[in-house]
Parts: structure tokens; sequence; C-alpha cells
């Protein structure tokens, strides 16, 4: 059996194009993410800030850091999970984001937990 790591979180992301919060003719196409963090560690640990990579099509990128998410700095047990929803506004209909958040565990150790690439494209409908 593998030894569970002291310091550790599982972080997964799902998202959804917001057609009715874009513009296609103003180059502005919103994406809204659901983030659920897991603290898979065996120590509680804290979100202190967050730091994301944004690319679009063009592979211009933008750069996001600040504390917490949506306003808070959410404190996770072992084996709790902590699920918020955000959003980014691209300037094509199709990007990639990335990051990661600091934690610092309740004895002070300090450490990121990744967020792994991830997808966002303007679904098309088939006709």
């Amino acid at each position: 059996m593998e030894e569970k790591k002291r310091y550790a979180c599982l972080v997964k992301v799902n998202t959804t194009f917001l057609e009715d919060q874009s513009n296609p003719g103003e180059s502005k196409y919103a994406f809204a993410y659901t983030v659920t963090i897991t603290n898979t560690g065996t120590v509680a640990a804290q979100l202190i800030s967050r730091h994301w990579i944004i690319t679009n099509a063009h592979h211009e990128i933008h750069e996001v850091k600040g504390l917490g998410v949506i306003g808070e700095q959410p404190l996770l047990e072992p084996n709790a999970q902590f699920e918020y929803t955000s959003g980014t506004i691209l300037s094509t209909a199709s990007g990639e984001m990335q990051g990661t958040y600091q934690m610092v565990a309740e004895d002070g150790t300090l450490f990121e937990a990744n967020i792994a690439p991830f997808q966002l494209y303007q679904h098309r409908v088939l006709h």
C-alpha cells in the first residue's frame, strides 16, 4: 500500500461555455469553470492564494494572481472538499487554463496544489 502524502490536494475542473454572456462579434467568449479541491493529504491545509495562466487560441497569455478564491480562503481537513465556480473571458472561441493554489498546512508547511491544464472551448451545435 502506498503511503499517503502529508501535503497533497487533488484539483478537478469542469467547464461550461456561457453563450448568453458571449459576443463573438466583439471577440468575447465567456466561460465558467467549477473547481473541486480535495485535501488528499494527512494534515489540514488552507488555500491562501491562486495563480492562473490563461492562454487563448492565439497563444496570448494572461496571468491572474490573488488571495483566495471567490473571496474565500477555505480550510480543508484531510479528505474534505471545497467547490466553487468562477469564470473568465477569452478573445478567442477556445483556450486553455492551468495554474496552482498556494496552500499552508496547519503545521505551517507551504506547498502548492497543481491545477492541470484544461481546455475552454465553444461547443459547436450540429444541425
